[in-house]
């Protein structure tokens, strides 16, 4: 009965400090990747401050969606062979 209790509080100290080894936000990623950038052109001060801060500001490239890309990839087959390579394209074999 002791094993069972201490196996019990042991699993619900685990679930409560999950959160504490969740992987970082989007936000924390674009800040260290603008940091290190800013460490590779070896900016300091206030170089520094405004290259980070137009770094974040900036919006991501558009991606291309998934369905467009295959299609390129596709242009030109015959019936069959394109949709066998639509599929393939689609599932990302």
């Amino acid at each position: 009965m002791k094993n069972l209790l201490a196996m019990a509080l042991l699993s619900a100290c685990a679930v409560a400090a999950s959160p504490v080894f969740a992987a970082d936000n989007p936000q924390q990623n674009k800040m260290k990747e603008c940091q290190t950038q800013a460490g590779d052109k070896k900016l300091e001060g206030k170089d520094r401050q405004a290259f980070v801060n137009s770094c974040l500001k900036a919006k991501p490239a558009k991606k291309e969606s998934k369905m467009v890309m295959c299609n390129k990839q596709t242009a030109g087959m015959k019936a069959d062979e394109r949709k066998k390579a639509q599929s393939d394209c689609m599932k990302g074999a």
